[in-house]
């Protein structure tokens, strides 16, 4: 049996990411703190991680979710850049993100 192979995606400053529809934010009052959660599988991201996440909403473009996340973290954007595409890519990667 041969499993199809999907061509990877790769970031751009031009992609504007979204979270597939499998893919949502929930609050665990338990451990105080949101879960990334798709199927079979939960994620624990820390604040900047999240910070992107919710940024995915298919109309903002990475170069905008970097301009706006360097102004709220008051950095320069060249530094969060970095952070942002290896975040957004390895998060593709997993499906976790549509590009």
């Amino acid at each position: 049996m041969m499993t199809a192979l999907r061509e990877r995606a790769i970031v751009s400053s031009r992609s504007a990411p979204s979270r597939p529809r499998h893919v949502r934010i929930q609050y665990d009052p338990v451990r105080q703190a949101f879960a990334v959660l798709s199927p079979e599988k939960v994620f624990w991201p820390n604040e900047v991680s999240l910070d992107i996440l919710r940024r995915c909403d298919g109309q903002s473009t990475v170069e905008r979710i970097i301009a706006d996340l360097a102004a709220d973290y008051d950095a320069d954007a060249q530094d969060v850049a970095a952070d942002v595409i290896a975040f957004l890519q390895e998060w593709s990667d997993k499906l976790l993100v549509k590009l």
